[in-house]
């Protein structure tokens, strides 16, 4: 499943003639009480939602809560961390998403999908890969937003050791040369299958797994244009199952992305304060999604804005006021977070939720690179 594409067919969503009923669950369950606390935050909602709409989305709530005790009771997805769930039958939308990381429980009837959750799922977490080596095998596990994908296993014909003391001892020194020789061809060929696949497939971060000497060993190997995209490494076992590579790798891949996000908001700041291609704040935000003009959104997670769109010209406006100050007609009052994410993915941006950025917040919480200069 391309998140990024789905996303994007989400967002286009709007206009059908019942709301769309959009559900964020938290299914890292470490007991059965965080299970129970999911069913009953699902139970009130859908109570609140049946009593709101009095038999409009009856057939959208039922397949919710089909689908939530499903995922409560771990017989859909029990490795996912976070699940999104989008219904609206009018629309002809069922939609499922499970993601590897955690949501925040939420839910949402609007008029188009609540997309914020997912959209900062999907810039949270880069596309990577983990390798896994020891002298004789190596491992190499894609990771997507939606969690490990086919895991690719390397063997070699690496001869092994076999230890002798005494008059053997000159033997055996000519014999360990022999096999580190073999060491390094195997690491060679791990080496090559992991450029190729870093290169094709355009991952962004490497953690390294295996035993501190395999590890430093096989760096020695990798092309210094790879080596720059190692994030770290992590202790592993040939034994383990991907999703505990994956678990370990998590802290590593987040804290480089975060890392990485504060400079891109630091250089986005900059370029709004000599006027180039950037504004911050949220009047100017608002104007740059007006004209379709922002290529990446930036805004501090859990943003949230009271404000108003226009249904006739669609633009955005903070404050209570009915009329739209662009064509005066009718305006409705919206979340200005979510209109903002909607309308950037709908025209073809991208959207990056940012954990804590002090400067970020001073300029009112949003910023955006732009595609052009206003």
């Amino acid at each position: 499943m391309d998140l990024e594409a789905r996303l994007a067919e989400l967002s286009r969503i709007s206009g059908a003639a019942t709301p769309v009923v959009s559900v964020y669950l938290n299914t890292r369950w470490a007991d059965e009480h965080q299970r129970e606390r999911a069913r009953v935050f699902l139970k009130n909602e859908l109570a609140r939602a049946r009593a709101a709409y009095r038999g409009v989305l009856d057939s959208d709530l039922d397949w919710i809560e089909a689908q939530g005790r499903a995922l409560v009771e771990q017989a859909r997805f029990p490795e996912a961390h976070g699940v999104a769930l989008f219904a609206c039958g009018v629309a002809g939308l069922r939609e499922i998403l499970p993601v590897r990381v955690p949501f925040e429980d939420a839910f949402v009837v609007a008029d188009t999908p609540f997309l914020g959750p997912l959209a900062a799922v999907h810039e949270l977490v880069p596309t990577a890969v983990i390798v896994f080596v020891d002298a004789e095998s190596g491992r190499l596990v894609p990771v997507s937003d939606e969690g490990p994908g086919p895991e690719v296993a390397l063997e070699s014909d690496v001869p092994g050791h076999h230890r002798r003391g005494g008059w053997a001892q000159l033997a055996q020194s000519r014999y360990q040369r022999h096999i580190q020789d073999h060491r390094g061809r195997h690491f060679e060929a791990v080496s090559a299958t992991l450029t190729h696949l870093v290169e094709g497939q355009g991952v962004k971060r490497i953690v390294l797994a295996g035993e501190p000497r395999n590890v430093a060993e096989f760096t020695k190997h990798v092309p210094e244009r790879i080596a720059g995209r190692i994030t770290g490494s992590v202790a592993a076992a040939r034994h383990e199952p991907a999703h505990l590579l994956v678990e370990r790798a998590s802290d590593l891949l987040a804290g480089a992305n975060l890392l990485e996000e504060a400079e891109a908001v630091d250089r986005v700041l900059v370029e709004a304060a000599k006027g180039g291609r950037a504004v911050a704040g949220l009047e100017g935000v608002l104007a740059a999604a007006g004209l379709g003009a922002i290529h990446v959104l930036y805004l501090l997670r859990g943003f949230r804005e009271p404000g108003r769109a226009c249904g006739e010209c669609g633009a955005m406006q903070p404050g209570e006021t009915d009329a739209c100050r662009v064509c005066r007609r009718p305006t409705k009052p919206v979340d200005l977070g979510a209109a903002l994410v909607e309308r950037v993915l709908a025209t073809g941006g991208a959207v990056e939720a940012v954990e804590l950025h002090a400067e970020l917040a001073q300029a009112g919480g949003v910023a955006a690179r732009l595609r052009y200069s206003l």
